[in-house]
Order: structure tokens, then C-alpha cells, then sequence
């Protein structure tokens, strides 16, 4: 078994990869011609966007559009970088909303939560130990 990739449901595929791009660096390694899937350079586990309606075709029942809770969904995408302070002030400049600041926590690593216009959770923090 090995992870693969993370789809993230979003409303707006290329706005969402645009975001991304911008407030944290990734460049963008592919987007389908129909707008509806797309993916981000992450290393080695891929970090992909597909459109609700993509989600709606799959699970016949519905799902929760974090685009559209009031609250983070619980479940996040870490983001390790060298300077959480940095990193978190350029995806506050690129629209994201802060839900809590650069802290130092008790095990070493400085940790920040911000929430992207498309509703995902990032979690910026520095390498453990680190």
C-alpha cells in the first residue's frame, strides 16, 4: 500500500490551483481541459482538485462542501516549511483566513492554521524537532 493523492472537493478548480500556487508556492503539474480536476506538484504524494459536481457523481448521497460549512471540516493538509511565520503571512496576502497564528508548541514545532478560500484547512508548520 502507498498514498497516492489527496482530492480536495472544490467549487472552482482553477481558482482553487491559482490559490494555491500563489499563497504557497506549488506549481500546478496538470489541469483537465474540462476545468474539473486538477492537480499540484507537492512532492511525492499529489495534491489534486476536483469540482463538487465530479464529488456529486461519485457519492450519490451528497457531501459536505467545505466550501459551504460555517466551520473547517475536520481534517487538514499539512504544509512543513522552515518559516511558518512567512509562509503563513503569504497565504493570509493571498486570501486565506487566519484561525490561529504562529505558535511555538511543547514538542518544538511552530504550527499555524489558516482556511482557504475554498474552505480546505492548511496546517503550516515547521519539521518536527525543527
Amino acid at each position: 500500500m502507498k498514498f497516492g493523492y489527496t482530492v480536495i472537493y472544490v467549487p472552482d478548480v482553477t481558482h482553487s490551483l491559482q490559490f494555491f500556487e500563489q499563497a504557497f508556492g506549488f506549481a500546478r503539474r496538470f489541469l483537465h481541459e474540462s476545468g474539473t480536476y486538477g492537480e499540484l506538484a507537492t512532492g511525492e504524494t499529489t495534491l489534486a482538485f476536483a469540482a463538487h459536481a465530479f464529488a456529486d457523481s461519485n457519492f450519490p448521497q451528497g457531501h459536505v462542501a467545505a466550501s459551504e460549512s460555517v466551520k473547517p471540516l475536520g481534517i487538514e493538509v499539512a504544509f512543513v516549511t522552515d518559516d511558518v511565520q512567512a509562509a503563513h503571512d503569504r497565504a493570509i496576502e493571498a486570501g486565506a483566513s487566519e484561525l490561529s497564528p504562529p505558535v511555538a508548541k511543547p514538542w518544538g514545532q511552530v504550527v499555524s492554521y489558516v482556511r482557504c478560500p475554498d474552505g480546505t484547512l492548511v496546517e503550516l508548520c515547521s519539521p518536527v524537532g525543527g
